[in-house]
């Protein structure tokens, strides 16, 4: 329950500190942001975009891990558990998604305009959307896990492409494309001190709250299943 609370107050002061700590040209307290050129207050959403974007990936190289640990023990625990982490996977993504499209809008003065980093994480999007379409046409239990697992082995090779490589060796609007000078505030730290801080404290709210909802998650799936037999018995 205490880490509950923690993880409260912690992603409370991240949003406000993230929200309201103003953006100055020469920070001189503990509470301002620097300027970042071609950033300005966009800069902020940082705080916000790039943990789902971080979460994302972790959420599902966590469901390939346990697609794998499946098809070698061929344990429904292990495919619930690869089943609840692509259901975060696809929720952080249309976060990222989201949270980088209103970045857009202020910064290029459009929501979308299929820069190759909007492009590669749309298509990650149809991919793992593609799985869930996939677990949702088959009725018997251990096919539907096996077939998901195979799916998302496979699935995951797809992802290290289209978030690292992909939109650096692409022209584009966003920081860190081909031939850009501005690689992005994240790549080469252009934050001060408390920005930094922040922004690791951010990842680690966040993070710490994936986790939380991933037990949460792969436990009621388990929890389901069990029910589900039960009645049927």
């Amino acid at each position: 329950m205490i880490w509950k609370i923690f993880l409260f107050l912690l992603l409370t002061f991240v949003s406000i500190a993230g929200i309201t700590f103003p953006i100055v040209e020469k920070p001189s307290t503990w509470y301002e942001f620097p300027f970042i050129p071609g950033l300005a207050e966009n800069a902020k959403i940082i705080f916000f975009h790039v943990p789902t974007a971080w979460l994302t990936v972790i959420a599902f190289l966590m469901s390939t891990i346990y697609s794998f640990k499946y098809l070698l023990k061929k344990n429904l625990d292990d495919d619930a558990k690869a089943y609840s982490a692509a259901q975060l996977g696809l929720i952080f993504c249309v976060l990222a998604t989201v949270t980088g499209a209103v970045w857009a809008k202020f910064a290029w003065g459009q929501f979308w305009s299929w820069d190759p980093r909007q492009t590669s994480i749309f298509a990650i999007l149809l991919i793992y959307g593609a799985l869930f379409a996939l677990r949702s046409s088959i009725e018997s239990e251990d096919k539907r896990a096996t077939l998901s697992a195979v799916y998302s082995l496979i699935a995951f090779i797809t992802v290290p492409f289209f978030i690292f490589v992909m939109p650096r060796i692409m022209k584009g609007l966003h920081p860190g494309s081909a031939e850009d000078s501005n690689t992005g505030p994240i790549v080469d730290f252009q934050m001060n001190s408390s920005m930094q801080l922040i922004f690791f404290l951010s990842l680690i709210g966040f993070t710490i709250l994936y986790f939380w909802m991933w037990q949460v998650g792969y436990k009621s799936i388990i929890f389901r299943d069990k029910l589900n037999k039960q009645v049927m018995i």
